[in-house]
């Protein structure tokens, strides 16, 4: 449990209420697997405005389950923000993807979801 996540601040959230930190993490297996997809769509097709949509919303989820990749996360980010077409984001956006299929997995596994 919580090998590629981190849960004290979701718990420091929920104020000891481990209902609530189980709805947490359902969201985050409802949300997050979706907003990745978009996220890959959209920086394999350069389309910027997308890809920083996407990263953008997942930045705060991210950040609270303690992912490891908000770094590269805001990197994906600001590619979209700033329309950096001479820059590659792949390796950055490869890290995201790993750590959130990790997550989902374990997320799964922990949560009996």
């Amino acid at each position: 449990m919580e090998k590629h996540y981190k849960l004290f601040r979701v718990r420091e959230l929920a104020d000891g209420d481990e209902e609530f930190v189980a709805t947490l993490a359902a969201a985050f297996l409802e949300e997050v697997p979706e907003d990745l997809e978009r996220l890959k769509i959209a920086v394999a097709k350069n389309d910027y405005y997308s890809a920083y949509q996407a990263a953008h919303k997942m930045k705060p989820t991210i950040d609270l389950f303690e992912l490891g990749v908000l770094d590269e996360l805001i990197e994906v980010q600001d590619w979209g923000k700033l329309e950096k077409s001479d820059t590659d984001v792949s390796s950055k956006l490869a890290s995201v993807v790993k750590a959130i299929d990790d997550t989902v997995d374990e997320i799964k596994s922990d949560f009996n979801l």
